[in-house]
């Protein structure tokens, strides 16, 4: 065996010859023209102001609650009613997602460079959608799009 041959059997297999294209042209161009068509679709809706089509309706506020949240690191969350009345203590095991909740509105007021000590209002609909709205930087979530389990935890400080 040649030292040229033996070096052809012992190059690496991921490197192919340079007359050959590891992805084909045609790919290429098809997902060229895919993400072009994306961005034009969404720069018309976006510069057109269409409204937003896959949204939830909004069904009839039949409870709303204004409390404040404070989330620890830990998982651990305080919450507190308008009048500062303690409603919860919850520990990591049973506070998780509402201590996440509350550092999300940490970060949204920091970024808006407001108070981090506002209120939040717990919003229950007519149909059974819950969702959290902060007043001072106009953030909000619709709950049920973290599971039932963590929804839950909101409608249990609603009916406190």
């Amino acid at each position: 065996m040649t030292a040229t041959a033996s070096s052809r059997h012992t190059a690496p297999r991921y490197k192919a010859p340079a007359d050959r294209d590891l992805v084909p042209r045609a790919m290429v161009r098809a997902m060229l023209a895919l993400v072009l068509t994306v961005l034009a679709l969404v720069s018309y809706y976006v510069y057109t102001d269409r409204p937003l089509v896959a949204t939830p309706p909004e069904a009839e506020v039949i409870l709303e609650r204004t409390v404040f949240l404070t989330g620890e690191m830990s998982g651990a969350a305080t919450v507190l009613d308008a009048q500062g009345t303690l409603i919860g203590r919850l520990s990591p095991e049973t506070g998780g997602f509402i201590a996440g909740v509350g550092r999300v509105l940490d970060r949204e007021r920091t970024k808006h460079g407001v108070s981090l000590t506002g209120p939040v209002t717990i919003i229950g609909r007519a149909d059974g959608r819950v969702s959290i709205h902060d007043p001072s930087t106009g953030w909000g979530a619709d709950l049920m799009g973290f599971g039932q389990d963590n929804a839950r935890a909101f409608v249990r400080l609603l009916a406190q």
